[in-house]
């Protein structure tokens, strides 16, 4: 089992030492343990070279049975054990750009002061890098924007997320006076590029109405949009969630957008071709208790998922 937990982490890290820091093993004492697994299954797991140690096509294969053995390991321990006692272990949680910007200081205190033992790696990714990493065992969770493919996933809905139309200080726009779509029509938009699930939605959106947006300048980094527009050079369309401080602050300014409301369908996806790790499980618990506290404080504008027996058409959401 030490054999397998070793080639997960020095994997995931790509690193003898860095590996050997966070498992609080000696360097050499890990190496031979992969040396002994390379022997003992008579295979090469690892490429090695002058930056760390890179995956073999064979050790990708004999990592993802690792991962299927340590979870099912944690399930026996969980069957067996109180489901309330701190848990020691590591889990890998993915979320995009944006959700990782108001996610990940909540789900950090989380996990100090519920399993102050365990290790949380939060991986900021667009959702189809993290779809891969989830299928290839990396990550443990995500939380996922719209995901196309999802039948190696068990998917739980967290949030329909409104998109807000966003300039800056000055712009007069105000999240008490709707914008309607079509007068996007003359309006220079600063956006992902076309491909992006965010940009796929706002070009359907206009479609709709009848015309193409016009977009003199793309950026794929939320940072790179948020200065662009505080700088004078155009809005952009954005979720009030991540700059809700800038908009505290007066140094961006927002309106919802109306006929139609772009809109995203923010879920949690767990890989259902492995346990859930109980860490994994927790994580997720966390992130829906944070989402649904800030839909309710109004920092996050959305919908909520009806919960199971709630009457249709009744509001959970601003």
């Amino acid at each position: 089992m030490s054999q397998l937990r070793t080639l997960i982490h020095v994997a995931e890290l790509g690193s003898l030492s860095k590996a050997a820091d966070r498992l609080h093993i000696a360097q050499p004492a890990l190496s031979r343990q992969v040396r002994l697994l390379e022997e003992e299954l008579g295979a090469r797991l690892f490429d090695r070279h002058g930056r760390g140690m890179i995956l073999t096509e064979q050790g990708q294969d004999v990592l993802r049975h690792a991962l299927r053995v340590m979870a099912e390991t944690e399930g026996i321990r969980a069957s067996v054990g109180n489901e309330n006692a701190p848990l020691r272990g590591h889990v890998a949680i993915g979320m995009p750009p944006t959700v990782s910007d108001i996610l990940a200081e909540p789900l950090v205190a989380a996990f100090r002061a519920t399993h102050p033992e365990a290790t949380l790696r939060i991986v900021s990714a667009y959702s189809g890098y993290l779809l891969d990493w989830m299928h290839r065992g990396e990550v443990d969770a995500s939380v996922l924007y719209d995901p196309k493919s999802a039948r190696s996933l068990h998917l739980q809905p967290l949030l329909e997320e409104v998109l807000f139309l966003v300039g800056p200080p000055g712009a007069e726009l105000s999240q008490d006076k709707p914008v309607h779509f079509r007068d996007l029509r003359a309006t220079r938009l600063l956006l992902p590029s076309v491909g992006h699930s965010l940009r796929a939605i706002l070009d359907r959106c206009a479609e709709d109405c009848g015309f193409l947006l016009d977009v003199p300048v793309e950026a794929d980094s939320y940072a790179a949009l948020k200065q662009l527009v505080g700088g004078g050079h155009g809005m952009t369309v954005l979720p009030p969630a991540p700059i809700y401080g800038d908009l505290e602050h007066g140094l961006l300014c927002a309106a919802p957008l109306i006929n139609p409301v772009p809109q995203r369908k923010l879920v949690l996806g767990y890989p259902t071709d492995r346990p859930a790790p109980r860490l994994a499980r927790f994580a997720g618990q966390a992130i829906t208790a944070q989402v649904a506290a800030m839909v309710e404080q109004g920092v996050w504008a959305g919908k909520l998922p009806m919960p199971a027996g709630a009457v249709p058409g009744t509001d959970h959401g601003p």
